[in-house]
């Protein structure tokens, strides 16, 4: 019988968490191959909180689009699987053993901006100072986005509990402010037991 190929997002088979030793081990790659990433999504919170606050079955990148051919071979030469997407919009890697990476590049504007086109043809701007984070991942200092752009990639999408969750921890560590459509809901979550 035929082994089914890894497949994106949530109902990919066979599927593994991202844990911090992948997360690390990708960037270190990355880095070999001169791009430059920021983290973005659930571990870029908990790369700002530093400390890992829970299970991630993804790793979210952002990328300069021009970067992007050489952190698609990196992952590619690395066991990763293009399953999804495709450049210059959102695209989403696997490995054999369902670990994925997903990709949202940028083209920086004359701000500093970075320009995310989306799925449907319109663009959405992570802030200029939105790329000025900094965070950690067991011990090592990595990049990512800052508190408050992490706030407003969190608009836009129907959130889930561990997204109110991470709303909290940014809000109770970092002070920023959260948009009144979630601050009740993401104030009341709690901690797992």
């Amino acid at each position: 019988m035929k082994e089914e190929a890894p497949r994106a997002y949530r109902d990919r088979h066979p599927r593994l968490a991202m844990d911090a030793a992948n997360l690390l081990e990708i960037l270190n790659l990355l880095e070999q191959a001169d791009v430059i990433v920021w983290i973005d999504g659930g571990w870029g919170v908990d790369a700002l909180l530093g400390e890992q606050t829970r299970e991630h079955d993804d790793l979210d990148l952002v990328v300069e689009l021009v970067h992007v051919p050489s952190l698609m071979e990196t992952l590619t030469s690395n066991g990763y699987e293009l399953v999804a997407g495709s450049p210059p919009t959102s695209f989403v890697h696997v490995d054999a053993v369902g670990r994925q990476v997903d990709v949202h590049p940028v083209v920086f504007d004359e701000t500093g901006g970075g320009v995310y086109r989306m799925e449907d043809g319109r663009d959405w701007i992570y802030p200029a100072n939105g790329f000025a984070g900094r965070g950690r991942v067991g011990g090592p200092r990595v990049r990512c986005l800052t508190a408050e752009v992490q706030v407003l990639v969190h608009e836009g999408y129907e959130l889930a509990d561990k997204d109110y969750r991470e709303l909290r921890l940014l809000h109770e560590r970092f002070g920023v402010h959260l948009p009144t459509s979630v601050r009740a809901r993401a104030l009341a979550t709690r901690d797992p037991e």
